[in-house]
């Protein structure tokens, strides 16, 4: 049985979230290793989580007094041209961040960034096209 993760639970973690991170901060004096960066990835991540379980109580409850409406945007989300124009859309986007990461590769290369910032670039940039690859492939088997 599959469970839903409700828009309040969501909203909960990112508030504890954040109020850890923003914890952390204060209490370090002389951060060291992974201090350094933890406090700012909690804060980051739980922002990210309290705006998406607040999006989506706000929406829940905007909809949920007018059935029309919800019936009418589960029609648009589910309608088959709206999917093809979404997908398109990625397809354009995929195509545009391939050039934007390799160029930003070659640039931090150029400037004498850190080797591992570099490495880190090259190993995002090969995972995402391997996916894409793979998705590919499985793709044209079906067809």
């Amino acid at each position: 049985m599959k469970t839903k993760i409700t828009g309040y639970a969501v909203t909960i973690i990112g508030l504890l979230l954040l109020a850890a991170g923003l914890c952390l901060l204060k209490m370090n004096g002389d951060p060291q290793g992974i201090m350094l960066a933890l406090p700012y990835v909690c804060i980051g991540i739980g922002c990210g989580l309290f705006g998406q379980g607040m999006g989506n109580i706000i929406s829940e409850r905007a909809v949920r007094s007018n059935p029309e409406i919800q019936k009418k945007l589960e029609i648009e989300k589910n309608d088959e041209r709206n999917i093809a124009i979404a997908n398109r859309a990625k397809g354009k986007a995929y195509d545009m961040m391939t050039f934007v990461y390799g160029a930003l590769m070659v640039s931090f290369a150029l400037m004498g960034i850190d080797m591992i910032a570099v490495l880190l670039l090259v190993f995002a940039y090969l995972f995402v096209h391997g996916f894409a690859l793979y998705y590919r492939f499985k793709f044209d088997k079906e067809m």
